[in-house]
């Protein structure tokens, strides 16, 4: 996941943790510093504000634990009767969590993954036609490098063995003891995206031939999608650090957010074939070629993971800030600062997840190695949001 959500040995990885890698990086916020918004370069402003704008303050409410003790969650998908399937990072495993009762069923493992670091089986997501085809598709880290797969789940199989064999869609994502990314969704438009981490090596984030430090856009078989910025490649945009989350607005935009390294964490718009200027610039910069975040925060309060939209505002888990934070948003820009909830009450918190309306999941994650347990971490929460 962190300082930054995506390689060296020994000692060279201790020090990457130390100065601000995954999840707890950073070497300290400047005093008297919090959250700030910048409006993104190289993208033209509303020219009056929305009409649809979300309010300036906005509310979190507990509504209930829905699950207790999993170990090291990280992706969140939801089944079209409710119930949710939650993938461990470091076991390798998908269990399925009833919405109702909380119980938990192992539904399978998934062959190679081979968890380290911020690697191991990561974001997880329902294909855009699930109903018809059962597949459920997977980013994990291997011994070679990040891939993403799909699997067959059959719920008439014992627990345990309910997951087909994977059917690799995409592979030779590099892959490190740090900066992994891994989030993958289906857009609107039915394309399968995935963030992906520049693994420790800068260079690679300005490498338009790797996939590190990447967003990315595919099919659902994993071939270059229609309007990708080049036609034979499945990079979408690129200057990324370690994005972990993606969401879409009710616009159909879309909106990342990005782990810095020692000074800002980024919430930005992404586009087609922009460049957001990983490691070149951190944060606002004002740099001509790159596009600034929209809202920045220091390290220590941010660290962000997963993002959902709901109730016109992204909703953002922070990890090293123990916090939720809710940016309401105007179009393409911040309707206000930032708002930040449940903080230090839950720990690190790793993923959001919209189950419509007003309603969201928040999943922790104190057992990632980083965090300090409690009793019944991790944990799945039902929110309330407004």
């Amino acid at each position: 996941m962190q300082r930054s959500a995506v390689t060296t040995v020994g000692t060279a990885v201790a020090l990457l943790v130390l100065t601000g890698c995954s999840s707890g990086g950073g070497t300290g916020p400047v005093p008297g510093r919090s959250a700030t918004t910048a409006p993104a370069a190289a993208t033209p402003r509303d020219a009056s504000p929305s009409p649809s704008a979300a309010p300036a303050k906005g509310s979190v409410k507990v509504v209930s634990t829905v699950t207790e003790g999993l170990n090291s969650p990280w992706g969140l998908a939801a089944l079209p009767e409710g119930d949710l399937l939650v993938s461990s990072r470091d076991e390798g495993t998908i269990t399925r969590v009833d919405a109702e009762t909380g119980k938990k069923t192992v539904i399978g493992s998934v062959p190679g993954v081979s968890p380290a670091g911020e690697g191991g089986l990561l974001g997880i997501a329902l294909s855009p036609s699930y109903a018809s085809d059962h597949q459920v598709y997977a980013y994990f880290t291997t011994a070679s490098d990040n891939r993403i797969a799909r699997m067959y789940y059959d719920e008439k199989k014992p627990g345990g063995q309910q997951l087909g064999a994977p059917d690799t869609v995409l592979r030779g994502i590099p892959k490190g003891s740090i900066h992994n990314g891994g989030r993958i969704a289906f857009g609107p438009d039915k394309m399968l995206y995935a963030s992906t981490g520049e693994t420790g090596e800068k260079g690679l984030a300005q490498d338009k031939k790797s996939l590190a430090g990447k967003i990315l856009r595919m099919t659902p078989d994993g071939e270059p999608a229609h309007g990708n910025p080049e036609a034979n490649s499945v990079v979408y945009s690129l200057g990324h650090r370690d994005v972990e989350g993606l969401a879409w607005d009710s616009g159909k935009r879309l909106w990342a957010s990005e782990f810095g390294q020692d000074t800002w964490d980024e919430l930005n718009l992404i586009e087609p074939g922009k460049n957001y200027g990983w490691p070149d610039v951190e944060g606002k910069a004002g740099k001509r070629g790159f596009v600034d975040p929209v809202v920045q925060w220091r390290p220590d309060e941010a660290s962000p993971s997963g993002i959902a939209y709901a109730e016109g505002s992204i909703w953002m888990a922070a990890l090293r800030g123990e916090r939720l934070w809710r940016i309401p948003l105007a179009g393409r820009e911040s309707a206000a600062p930032p708002q930040a909830f449940l903080e230090g009450e839950y720990g690190r918190l790793r993923t959001v997840l919209s189950v419509g309306g007003d309603k969201v999941w928040l999943v922790t994650s104190n057992t990632d190695g980083r965090g300090t347990p409690r009793p019944g971490d991790d944990r799945i929460l039902l929110l309330e949001v407004a």
